[in-house]
């Protein structure tokens, strides 16, 4: 193995992932349904400047939290999650607001449901034999 591919094999196992982000958003035809979430890991903020500014903790301090991070792989488990959650929740939207019937709103949402579930699984079956080697 090559330096460099050392090198970056080095920085991916060193990554920490706090948060993960997922939208969503479905066209129908009374308007668009939107839905986003984000998942902090263990409440870790990098938005320094704002509101509370004064109270954010010292760099040894978010060093520290950082350092607790979800591995690349467990963040995948993790971005699947919410991603399915935040579909799920423009889906409801979708169908509240009428630009979804109710035979293709429960037809999609029972299709995002098992697409994610299948993607979770194997996401976490890689998590566990890595976690095991």
């Amino acid at each position: 193995m090559t330096d460099t591919k050392a090198k970056i094999k080095d920085i991916v196992r060193k990554i920490r992932i706090t948060k993960v982000v997922a939208t969503r958003s479905i066209k129908g035809r009374d308007g668009d349904s939107f839905a986003g979430f984000s998942a902090a890991w263990d409440s870790v903020q990098n938005d320094y400047g704002g509101p509370g500014a004064d109270l954010q903790t010292d760099t040894a301090e978010d060093h520290e939290a950082v350092a607790q991070g979800m591995t690349m792989q467990e963040a995948v488990v993790a971005l699947h999650l919410v991603q399915m959650q935040v579909a799920i929740a423009a889906l409801d939207g979708a169908y509240a607001s009428g630009s979804l019937g109710a035979q293709q709103y429960k037809d999609q949402k029972e299709s995002v449901k098992s697409r994610f579930s299948a993607l979770i699984m194997a996401a976490s079956e890689r998590l566990d034999r890595n976690a095991q080697s």
